[in-house]
């Protein structure tokens, strides 16, 4: 039964981060009740196999919905054939100041500048081990707004080792506008030490717990043909498994003239769609099908995803879309594939 549309415009008539709020609780309070048999859709099973790892279908959450991990069954729950929390720091964080998230209907996108808040990754991990879910789980990991950036290394290092044995896959999000100086770990040799750091340790962390744990690099969308380039080599170079196509842009001349236009943060929803997928289109040119594409950005119906898919990536994930059109999204397209 599809109630999103009903309760849609009384989630919109709330604050976008109280909305937030409220929607996970709504969701997480039907999951442990005989509504969620009710609200809850049968989707059948799409599996594929990436990254070594087999999902139920190539639809998942991306990371940001759930930064904590407090509501992973309840997301599950609505069809996910992956789901993705984080992004989650090492030490706590109460992220920047409010307010901080802004919907834009008419454009059907949101603008956030949440900065990383979360409860670090110790409550992360104690709510993983709490849940129930058995599918595919990816670790979003990120560094403290606090940690200068050439210490970034060390809290990424700290989030690989902490979460390893957790995960399903680890994502090392080097691609949020909102934490000062971020975005320039993807460029030049600063992303090449990081990725080499992070590749080494991965090998040791696989010896020490006989698990290997694939590592996916998370990147924006607003990189150069020749940065775009530069990754996609280091990525086959350092053999990492998979590369996530995107997060937020920082451009606005998708929205140019709304009154929210020139709120800090990044973009997300239908005006990222085609940067997206651009990058998408990129890097499964230079990757040559050796190393999968995730795709993120602007996927609001099923002919966006299956767009992302004909580009080159193997899965998609979800989040503005999610708000927007709500659980029907996930089943529309697992049905269309």
């Amino acid at each position: 039964m599809n109630l999103y549309p009903l309760l849609r415009p009384l989630l919109f008539s709330l604050a976008p981060e109280t909305a937030h709020e409220v929607t996970l609780k709504l969701l997480k309070a039907a999951h442990v009740s005989a509504l969620g048999k009710l609200i809850y859709p049968a989707i059948k099973d799409k599996p594929v196999r990436v990254m070594g790892l087999s999902f139920k279908n190539p639809v998942g959450l991306a990371a940001g919905m759930d930064k904590n991990g407090d509501y992973i069954d309840a997301l599950a729950a609505l069809g996910f054939g992956f789901v993705e929390i984080g992004t989650v720091t090492p030490r706590p964080q109460p992220g920047n100041p409010k307010p901080r998230l802004f919907r834009l209907p008419e454009h059907q996108a949101i603008i956030n500048r949440m900065g990383f808040n979360n409860l670090g990754l110790d409550h992360l991990l104690h709510e993983v081990k709490q849940s129930n879910y058995m599918g595919v789980l990816g670790i979003n990991i990120g560094k403290n707004f606090d940690t200068p950036i050439e210490n970034a290394a060390d809290d990424y290092l700290t989030g690989l080792r902490k979460a390893y044995t957790s995960a399903s896959y680890i994502t090392i999000n080097i691609s949020s506008p909102n934490t000062k100086n971020l975005r320039q770990l993807q460029q030049g040799d600063e992303i090449k030490s990081l990725i080499a750091a992070l590749k080494e340790e991965q090998l040791k962390l696989q010896q020490e717990h006989g698990k290997y744990v694939p590592l996916a690099i998370k990147i924006a969308p607003d990189l150069t043909a020749d940065e775009i380039t530069h990754i996609a080599r280091l990525l086959l170079e350092f053999e990492i498994d998979g590369v996530i196509a995107t997060n937020t842009t920082i451009a606005r001349d998708m929205i140019a003239g709304h009154p929210l236009a020139d709120e800090a943060g990044g973009l997300s929803g239908a005006p990222v769609k085609e940067k997206a997928t651009a990058v998408v289109r990129s890097l499964a040119a230079e990757l040559q099908g050796k190393i999968p594409i995730i795709a993120a950005g602007g996927i609001l119906n099923a002919a966006d995803a299956q767009e992302k898919l004909t580009a080159g990536a193997s899965l998609v994930q979800i989040y503005s879309g999610l708000i927007y059109r709500g659980p029907q999204l996930i089943e529309d397209i697992v049905k269309s594939l």
